[in-house]
């Protein structure tokens, strides 16, 4: 592959990726039962979201494997480990979960000539690793021993016991390796990335829970980005430094979603920094003021800032729907001045969202379950796959589901959530209580049954793990099943109760019986207000009795 398509595909990727990506990580600690969490929406414009497994096994020494499963990286093979572990998506079989959000950094110090890209690199550290720390070495010696292909890359790396940020960026054009740094994340915290780089301060000290590339400081003074004493070094403002689409849209997402858990006098002031007014950075992680569920991180996922100061309400882009989404692009101009968007965690274009969640007092094979939705997260109930499934249901599947790309497909997730959330987004405040009177029900369903469909896998486990196994994986598809044909109803009841500009009374999934509970649909008075102020008095209605006084008046 030429040089300069490859730094082609690479701009274009980098443009395509800017602001995509959200991650939250929740250590043991701060959760309610004990799990680390880690929270990923994949926000990866034209995407189409599909759940595969990569088979562990055994490999001959000095076996070569191809780099083929991600199109924009150098065609080539590598040397496989003699042992691999299997894969579910974004866990492994040892419930080593990772995630991502690109931040691009400095675009000079990406290397077209690299072997292996960002996620190449999730799937080996997955692939060879049995904890986090384990994977944060492989993905480094990956790195030296292929060369990076990617802009900078921010990692969730966790497993059943710790939560680690692993921030990644190359050396440029010609340059194998890369420079890194990760930080494990105190038991008793969450942390939160969003397409910027987060780690500040390297505690260089503290070898237990920080890693680095040994030149980290060395090669940013070699290129100029750093003057200072080690002991000032910031790896964010090295080979990241902040602007303003970083603060308002990537670090927005951030401080919202820290906000909500975290102390309010201790994250208010922070919101400065979001909107330019501070430089006092957000910190990489805070001690929340309450223990978390897995709902609440999946809700976090579905933040469009409500009831914050960044909210999207009350203007006339609200549009008469009271919609919180606003279509492309983020930064728009009109009469030659810039505006901008919000940049919120719940956006249209996720291709798809997960929460891992990873137990330690648990068989690994029951301990890790990786809840995923095929779509925004505010539009879709995560279903829960473990970390040894066996098969994948047919409707995440896109070759039994028959959909894929732009092909539709009634039997295909993704395209059974996107037709739901697509009718919903056109006119949010109308059919959104519908869809959480769906979405949470299963939500709650699949939450309530998680305990005693665990106990029955454990008492199978005892004898027979692989039964244990089979038990989860036809778990996973019954859920999908259920969730598949939840999601028809759902279609179904918002077609038949918005037809036709009116709105259909109902009581939960019930219609009122009859025609006459027919209603017209409210329209945001805001909307309205802005609609005059547009128009003047061209639509006004004039009362016929008030015709002939107004005539009079236009005729003098």
């Amino acid at each position: 592959m030429k040089k300069s398509f490859i730094a082609s595909v690479m701009l274009l990727f980098g443009c395509i990726s800017s602001w995509a990506c959200t991650n939250v990580m929740v250590g043991k600690k701060a959760s309610i039962d004990g799990s680390v969490m880690c929270s990923y929406n994949n926000d990866g414009y034209g995407g189409y979201a599909t759940v595969d497994i990569l088979p562990g096994g055994e490999f001959a020494k000095g076996t070569k494997v191809p780099l083929s499963r991600w199109n924009w990286a150098v065609p080539d093979t590598i040397i496989q480990a003699q042992h691999v572990y299997r894969v579910v998506h974004r866990i492994n079989e040892y419930q080593v979960t990772i995630g991502e959000t690109t931040f691009d950094g400095r675009h000079e110090l990406v290397n077209p000539e690299g072997k292996i890209n960002y996620p190449q690199l999730m799937e080996l550290g997955l692939q060879r690793a049995k904890t986090a720390r384990e994977a944060i070495k492989v993905m480094a010696q990956m790195l030296d021993e292929y060369g990076y292909n990617s802009s900078g890359e921010t990692f969730s790396v966790c497993d059943k016991n710790e939560a680690w940020i692993m921030e990644v960026i190359g050396k440029g054009p010609g340059v194998k390796g890369a420079v890194w740094a990760a930080i494990r994340i105190p038991d008793d915290c969450i942390c939160v990335h969003a397409n910027q780089s987060r780690i500040d301060k390297i505690p260089f000290d503290d070898k237990e829970n920080c890693m680095y590339s040994k030149d980290v400081v060395k090669f940013a003074r070699e290129k100029g980005y750093f003057t200072g004493k080690d002991k000032d070094f910031s790896f964010c403002d090295a080979y990241c430094p902040i602007d303003m689409s970083g603060r308002r849209f990537c670090e927005g997402r951030v401080w919202s979603i820290m906000s909500k858990w975290g102390d309010k006098e201790l994250m208010e002031p922070y919101l400065k920094f979001v909107t330019g007014e501070s430089d006092v950075k957000l910190p990489l992680y805070i001690k929340p003021t309450k223990k978390l569920s897995v709902r609440d991180v999946k809700n976090a996922m579905r933040d469009h800032f409500e009831g914050t100061p960044l909210s999207l309400e009350d203007d006339c882009s609200w549009g008469p729907f009271c919609s919180p989404y606003r279509p492309a692009p983020l930064i728009y101009k009109v009469d030659g001045k810039e505006y901008h968007q919000e940049r919120t965690t719940g956006c249209a274009v996720s291709i798809y969202s997960m929460v891992a969640q990873m137990r330690d007092w648990l068989p690994d094979d029951i301990g890790g379950v990786l809840w995923y939705g095929a779509d925004d997260a505010n539009g879709v109930a995560y279903v829960p796959f473990y970390c040894t499934c066996e098969r994948i249901p047919d409707a995440f599947d896109d070759k039994r589901s028959e959909g894929g790309g732009n092909k539709f497909s009634f039997k295909s997730a993704f395209w059974m959530c996107n037709w739901v959330s697509n009718m919903v987004y056109q006119r949010y405040n109308l059919m959104i209580d519908d869809l959480r009177l769906f979405r949470d029900g299963l939500d709650d369903e699949f939450e309530n049954r998680q305990d005693s469909i665990e106990q029955v896998a454990l008492k199978l486990y005892k004898d027979n793990p692989s039964a244990a196994r089979k038990m989860l994986t036809e778990y996973t598809e019954r859920s999908t099943s259920e969730m598949m044909s939840t999601w028809m109803e759902l279609a179904q009841f918002l077609i038949v109760k918005f037809n036709d500009f009116k709105v259909l009374e109902s009581e939960g999934k019930q219609f009122k019986e009859g025609w006459g509970n027919f209603h017209n649909y409210p329209v945001s008075r805001e909307f309205l207000k802005n609609a005059v102020e547009a128009s003047g008095d061209r639509f006004r209605f004039i009362k016929k009795e008030e015709q002939s006084i107004h005539q009079d008046v236009m005729s003098k």
